[in-house]
């Protein structure tokens, strides 16, 4: 396995993590690190036909996280060459064949671009808690379910909102997809803190069917078919652009 960090920034996370990663899995195609200036942007992939790219904010190649954020995405890169439906589906394809006719508002389009990632994150942590150990993960869940309700509004109808992160619908369904991703792998305890802050993002959005949507995420099968995978990216998506709205009516 090829990685060749690019630019001048640390290099051991991404080594480190590829020896980690090399303990179970491997890759076909090298793996071009750039570390970014941009703060705002944690990580995010790209795929060439000859190699992958893998971009990194400073900020995040520089922290705790960093290691793990490296073979999180490792994990894609391999779904990817797998050629996991997961990871080929197109979401735009998705959206025409769940919403066609439908009106739905643009933050909840936006919305159902970050549950079909947090269906992809499913199958890509699927391979990374394989190799690697939970906590930090669940720590990093917690931190960012904690930080998204500190930030959630005090009066709903009088506020605007800041960033996806900060709205309560889209909150409860990011909270949802934590608990489902332990229970998947069965990383934390009911007493966990992280139930405490979910029922709250819960609380905070009765128009989503919190339970649905976990049920959703933990039970998704671990090696589905092109057809069965994408009846089930419908799925999720109308329950969330149309479902949960006439939930709230």
């Amino acid at each position: 396995m090829d990685v060749r960090v690019q630019t001048v920034g640390p290099t051991e996370p991404f080594l480190s993590a590829r020896d980690l990663f090399q303990t179970e899995y491997d890759l076909d195609r090298p793996v071009e690190v750039h570390v970014r200036e941009d703060p705002d942007e944690r990580t995010w992939t790209s795929h060439d036909d000859d190699h992958h790219i893998l971009n990194i904010s400073r900020q995040a190649a520089t922290s705790a996280m960093a290691r793990e954020l490296a073979l999180h995405e490792y994990a894609h890169m391999h779904r990817n060459e797998q050629g996991h439906p997961s990871h080929t589906q197109s979401t735009e394809e998705v959206l025409y064949l769940a919403l066609s006719g439908r009106s739905v508002e643009r933050r909840k389009l936006t919305h159902c671009y970050q549950i079909a990632n947090h269906m992809k994150d499913i199958y890509a942590d699927d391979i990374t808690l394989s190799v690697a150990p939970a906590d930090k993960l669940v720590a990093f869940l917690e931190s960012g379910l904690a930080i998204a309700l500190a930030d959630r509004p005090v009066d709903p109808a009088t506020w605007t909102r800041r960033t996806p992160a900060s709205d309560p619908e889209i909150t409860a369904v990011n909270a949802a997809f934590a608990l489902a991703l332990v229970e998947r792998h069965d990383l934390v305890g009911r007493d966990h803190r992280l139930y405490d802050l979910a029922h709250a993002a819960a609380q905070d959005a009765p128009s989503i069917r919190f339970e649905t949507f976990k049920r959703h995420f933990r039970t998704l099968a671990r090696d589905p078919g092109e057809s069965e995978y994408r009846k089930t990216l419908v799925d999720v998506t109308r329950e969330y652009a149309i479902d949960s709205g006439q939930a709230a009516d």
